[in-house]
């Protein structure tokens, strides 16, 4: 697969051009890879004008997910997650009000996108609940809350896989979607990879209408590089306006060095990558069933992930910090888990390691009560409650005052409060259980 991004900033680099021109460094070495950072200058495309080289790769990209349109970011996926909310929302039937349904674990970028976009959110709680990481939502559950609304939403929202690793029934969810006459968003940030697996398990595979990735979260892209994918059965509408929903959100000083890293993930993604993806998740269930052989408990998760629940007195940050005395990072830590995340660049012998550090698990396993549900008094909007005056006070004394900021575990998670939200008791356990220490509320 040819990679046009790619090949015309090293026909540049090896010109020896006098860089009169952004960036400052002029290409000279600091870092490194200076020689390869380029601006928009002549035959280098401009990423949401997209005609020539951009264009040509995203093309290749959208080839490769099999999509209808497939853009590039190098702000993340929390610039593709406010231009698939601001598609929605535009492209609502004429007279409907700006209401998106949304599975409550949302990463904070969606509570931003809210306040931006001023739109109302109807909140789809768990129906089981032992982690804020995790908001388990059902047909049944989805089909309920849609019914009781007076008209279709411009949008349902989930975010899928969680940060455990838990995987919604997209293709469930999609079928009652389009039955009631709304559209399908995932937020997909964690699952870049799921195409390429057999059967494919991407949220526009099973019947999406948009999605986003973090393309460097699973791929080998640098920090930044994502996808803003449309499916090939969405309106047109979000094909054809994409581009200029990315950049009311985006900077106009677009990374070129994750530009080419995502188009060199094309030719690696063409290159024999699903046998790879392939070994990399037989392995990563083979270290499941070595480690549940030695006692630990893992929970179900998307194939790339490792998700154990730490057992009777041990935090999921204690095994952390074991891991990272054995030469092991995980991806994240909390009270009742810990998570790791693979791809087919981690070696076997790094598998082996985490076996070997961990040891075998001689803690009983311990059943933790549910965690309770914060339902905060809805006082305001979001993006009222974001653009009024507000202060950071202890989390213990925050009883009573209303959200300012929004309160989250980790990204994505379930946040303990929302802006323009009452803070309850309920709220107030959390913040303890999951030592958050303030709490941003209005003055």
């Amino acid at each position: 697969m040819d990679t046009p991004i790619a090949e015309f900033v090293e026909r540049y680099a090896a010109q020896g051009t006098a860089r009169f021109h952004m960036p400052g460094h002029k290409g000279m070495p600091v870092l490194g890879c200076e020689r390869l950072d380029i601006t928009e200058i002549a035959g280098a495309d401009a990423l949401y004008e997209a005609d020539g080289i951009i264009a040509q790769s995203e093309a290749n990209a959208a080839a490769l997910f099999g999509t209808q349109r497939t853009f590039y970011s190098t702000e993340g996926s929390s610039q593709c997650l406010k231009a698939m909310l601001y598609l929605a929302l535009t492209g609502r039937p004429a007279g409907t009000p700006p209401v998106i349904v949304a599975a409550r674990n949302v990463h904070r970028a969606f509570v931003h996108a809210a306040a931006l976009l001023d739109f109302e959110t109807v909140w789809l709680w768990p129906e089981e609940r032992n982690s804020l990481c995790a908001c388990p939502v059902s047909p049944r559950q989805l089909e309920e809350t849609l019914l009781a609304l007076p008209a279709p939403p411009a949008a349902v929202y989930i975010t899928s896989p969680d940060y455990l690793g838990g995987m919604a029934d997209i293709a469930a969810l999609a079928q009652v979607c389009h039955r009631r006459g709304t559209v399908l968003l995932v937020d997909n940030a964690h699952g870049a990879y799921l195409h390429f697996l057999k059967p494919a398990m991407h949220p526009l595979d099973l019947g999406a209408d948009l999605c986003c990735d973090s393309a460097h979260k699973t791929l080998p892209v640098l920090t930044g590089g994502a996808y803003l994918h449309v499916g090939k059965r969405a309106p047109q509408a979000f094909a054809e306006n994409g581009k200029a929903a990315l950049a009311l959100f985006g900077s106009t000083s677009p990374s070129y060095l994750t530009l080419t890293s995502l188009d060199l993930c094309n030719r690696y993604l063409a290159g024999g990558y699903g046998g790879r993806l392939a070994d990399t998740t037989a392995r990563m269930e083979a270290l499941r069933g070595t480690l549940r052989a030695a006692g630990w408990q893992t929970e179900r998760s998307d194939p790339l992930r490792l998700t154990l629940r730490a057992p009777g007195g041990i935090t999921g940050m204690e095994l952390a910090q074991r891991l990272r005395q054995g030469g092991v990072e995980c991806e994240f830590a909390d009270p009742e888990f810990l998570v790791l995340m693979a791809t087919p660049e981690n070696s076997l012998k790094e598998f082996s390691r985490v076996a070997a550090v961990l040891g075998e698990n001689r803690a009983p396993a311990e059943t933790a009560p549910p965690l309770p549900l914060a339902r905060g008094e809805r006082v305001m909007s979001i993006r009222q409650a974001l653009f009024a005056p507000h202060k950071r006070i202890p989390a213990g004394e925050s009883l009573g005052k209303v959200c300012g900021v929004p309160t989250v575990a980790c990204p994505p998670a379930i946040p303990i409060a929302v802006s323009g939200e009452r803070i309850g008791p309920e709220a107030v356990v959390l913040f303890a259980h999951y030592g958050v220490q303030e709490v941003d509320v209005l003055i």
